[in-house]
């Protein structure tokens, strides 16, 4: 089920959260949490049954090792194998249905062999519950962690705002909320506030990202060829559309949990105001982030010992973030980058030289706009085009209608065009610039919720952006990070 839809917008989530309270007021708090579980199962296997029972499965083998690793009867060399054997168990989960298909084509190129694809649908959000299972695992197994519930276990890991595409959550962050009492009544403030942020992330999806999306599939998947200004729009329509999309799943999520009065860590904040790699990656899916640095980052050894040893552990961990996202060398050569990026940023700190922020903001962005080409791109060849064009080596063109001002640029080897990005080159471009000074002047949507105040004002706008939205879901359209 989409968070953009009828269904659940008009349907299932005012249902869940009016039966979550009457449970809770008439004292059935065990049977508010256990309503809480089945509605997240429902919610999950409405996208597709058929894969319900692995979600199910997953948590029941989980919970099972997790409750084998914080017995206490085993010795610590035992214990490790009990977590080897989770770990395994978890990343053959994931690798299995996310990866197979991509092994079997890389084998096939090699050897030459025709060993038959498996063409396994990608389970919805099996990325997101795995990893937070293997970071309860490795915290159970540290001691930070202990759930002797089985209810408290499922909920943890299906609470459906954050069960398809995070945030990638911490058990010890959320069981605590749930247990609260004084979490299980009605608070109307925080109904407000998470309402204000659920209309606010349904806007920016359905009329920003969306709108963006149609451009940026014309450059990347429609076109044959672009020009300088084509490739340009092409490459930061992508960039928008899915700032606009992450950060309205992210928005919508924080605002559905708030409903319950349960606060999800924050997982988006203003990355494209970010004036380094490093902040970027502080600010873009923060949970992640936070996933990589504390599970894989450190456990290789972090900073410590030499740069050498940091410079390969920083690689590791952003090959290891770029495959995560998707089975293709493109997303593997993403996280490349980044993580070269990386590495150049922290040499260059080392060295002490300083930048003008402007400066410094600039070399970020069209960096991570560039490398979000090989994010988007089916193939290389896309990404090839649309990279080629941003350079200015497919031409350079503008709209015929300026050739009777510019006339002389013909010279120069300027042609001018009756069809740039399928005739909507003035919109796109416009938008381009406004969505642009947007991102990088207004308070983002976490700085509007922790200042919102209930009124009429407010009121009329969360019911006018409501309205324009809901008017405006006239097609299915699945988040980006639903794919990852």
């Amino acid at each position: 089920m989409l968070f953009n839809s009828y269904e659940y917008i008009l349907l299932f989530l005012p249902t869940v959260v009016l039966i979550y309270y009457a449970l809770n007021r008439y004292g059935y708090t065990t049977g508010s949490k256990v309503w809480l579980v089945l509605a997240s199962w429902f919610f999950y296997s409405y996208w597709n049954p058929i894969y319900l029972p692995l979600l199910l499965g997953s948590i029941l083998v989980n919970y099972f090792i997790g409750t084998l690793l914080r017995t206490g009867q085993w010795e610590d060399k035992i214990r490790r194998w009990i977590l080897v054997a989770g770990l395994a168990f978890n990343i053959g989960l994931l690798g299995y249905f996310k990866y197979a298909d991509f092994f079997i084509s890389n084998l096939n190129a090699v050897l030459g062999s025709q060993f038959n694809l498996l063409h396994l649908l990608l389970p919805l959000g099996i990325s997101f519950f795995t990893f937070q299972q293997i970071a309860y695992l490795v915290d159970t197994y540290r001691g930070e962690a202990r759930e002797y519930s089985f209810v408290n276990y499922a909920l943890f890991i299906s609470f459906f705002p954050q069960l398809v595409a995070g945030p990638i959550v911490h058990h010890k962050e959320m069981m605590w909320q749930f247990e609260d009492p004084d979490r299980k009544r009605w608070i109307p403030d925080n109904v407000a506030r998470g309402l204000f942020l659920f209309v606010l992330g349904l806007a920016k999806k359905v009329l920003i990202a969306d709108t963006f999306g149609v451009w940026a599939t014309y450059g990347f998947d429609t076109a044959t060829s672009l020009t300088l200004i084509e490739g340009w729009i092409t490459s930061l329509s992508y960039s928008l559309q899915l700032y606009f999309d992450f950060s309205a799943y992210s928005d919508m999520a924080i605002g559905a949990a708030l409903l319950f009065n349960i606060n999800l860590p924050i997982n988006f904040f203003s990355p494209y105001k970010s004036t380094s790699i490093q902040e970027f990656w502080r600010r873009w899916h923060m949970t992640l982030s936070r996933f990589l640095r504390d599970y894989i980052y450190i456990p290789l050894g972090g900073n410590r010992i030499s740069d050498f040893n940091t410079y390969r552990n920083l690689m590791i961990t952003f090959l290891i973030g770029g495959l995560w996202h998707g089975a293709g060398w493109t997303f593997v050569f993403w996280g490349f980058l980044h993580g070269l990026a990386l590495v150049i940023n922290r040499a260059w700190r080392k060295l002490g030289i300083s930048l003008p922020n402007w400066l410094s903001w600039l070399i970020t962005f069209n960096f991570v706009n560039a490398a979000w080409v090989f994010f988007r791109a089916e193939t290389w060849a896309d990404a090839i085009k649309v990279l080629r064009a941003m350079a200015g080596l497919s031409g350079v063109a503008l709209p015929v209608s300026l050739a009777q001002y510019l006339g002389d640029l013909s010279s120069r080897g300027v042609t001018f065009a009756a069809q740039m990005m399928n005739g909507n080159l003035l919109p796109a471009a416009l938008a381009v610039v406004v969505f642009m000074v947007v991102v990088l002047t207004v308070r983002n949507s976490i700085e509007l919720k922790d200042s919102f105040r209930p009124g009429w004002a407010s009121a009329a706008v969360v019911i006018t952006l409501a309205v324009a939205s809901i008017l405006s879901l006239t097609r299915v359209s699945e988040f980006l990070y639903f794919n990852f």
